[in-house]
């Protein structure tokens, strides 16, 4: 496919997952979601789109419940598409997570209660896996060893940069005050590390909703759950889960910036749409007639008639 616009491709696609929320033995989550079939969906969109990420993140609750069975069957469904994608899978602990079981499980070592904070090199491109649980609680912190190690590893940059995963958004959540009570704790102590290093991006999950963010000058995103999402809008509610809305994220990273893009999971009805089959025409014409025929507002493409090279 030829560039149509001013920039160059990205010079890496990384897919953003979050909140899968399994449980043991396909159990429904609160007995009517089905978060395998979920991710299942999510995955096969993800391969449909053509993007071809080089990794996969997960930002954490990858199990709801720590069950053994949730983290062998979450590796079953997502280690296939990505090995057909020649995309790497990186893990990131959640508050629902519970590190023995997650090491063991999806790392093939020897159970732990270690915090699970990793480095991964994607091609030039440093993705930091860092554990913001506690263990036994569902809020955020870092110990001072945890701080210690990623000033370590931050300082020497990366060649493309570094993003930094983790499952709890170090972000304001002001159409959800109830998370403000399980939000990471102390983040000013995480910010001086961070501020001034080549981190350029920070990736996370937790609330159930895709929004975004600034701390200490680096973009935030967050990524909506595949298990299930909160409404923003629910009257009279502390909290109001829905089986509705579940999204993935997409995040390019370009030479000066990334692009971080929300992929809505499902089979929507179709209104409109063009055919790819169109593509050849458009690969013919000059900048010029391309300007002409979906620019204008006069041609006979925005007026509805069939789109031609001559």
């Amino acid at each position: 496919m030829i560039q149509l616009g001013q920039y160059p491709a990205a010079r890496h696609v990384v897919a953003h997952i979050s909140d899968t929320h399994f449980l043991g033995g396909s159990r429904p989550l609160y007995g009517s979601v089905p978060t395998d079939s979920h991710l299942s969906r999510a995955l096969t969109q993800l391969e449909e789109s053509g993007a071809a990420p080089e990794a996969i993140v997960f930002t954490g609750d990858l199990a709801d419940l720590g069950e053994p069975d949730a983290y062998r069957r979450l590796r079953g469904i997502v280690e296939p598409v990505a090995q057909r994608l020649g995309a790497e899978v990186i893990w990131v602990m959640g508050n629902h997570d519970e590190r023995q079981e997650y090491s063991q499980l999806l790392f093939d070592t020897d159970p732990t209660d270690a915090p699970q904070d990793r480095v991964y090199d994607i091609g030039g491109l440093r993705i930091i896996a860092l554990d913001t649980t506690v263990p036994g609680y569902h809020h955020g912190d870092l110990t001072p060893s945890q701080l210690d190690w990623l000033t370590t590893v931050l300082a020497a940059p990366a060649p493309h940069g570094t993003l930094l995963a983790m499952h709890h958004p170090p972000i304001p959540t002001p159409l959800l005050e109830a998370m403000g009570m399980l939000e990471l704790q102390d983040q000013q102590r995480l910010a001086d590390v961070i501020r001034g290093t080549d981190v350029r991006g920070i990736l996370a999950g937790h609330l159930h909703y895709s929004t975004h963010s600034m701390f200490a000058g680096i973009p935030v995103s967050v990524a909506a759950a595949t298990c299930y999402t909160l409404n923003l809008s629910a009257k009279d509610r502390i909290l109001s889960g829905v089986d509705f809305g579940q999204a993935f994220n997409l995040a390019h990273v370009y030479e000066d910036r990334v692009v971080h893009s929300i992929v809505p999971i499902g089979d929507p009805p179709e209104v409109t749409a063009f055919s790819s089959d169109g593509w050849a025409q458009i690969e013919a014409m000059t900048p010029e007639q391309r300007r002409e025929m979906f620019s204008n507002k006069r041609s006979p493409f925005n007026e509805g008639e069939a789109v031609s090279s001559d």
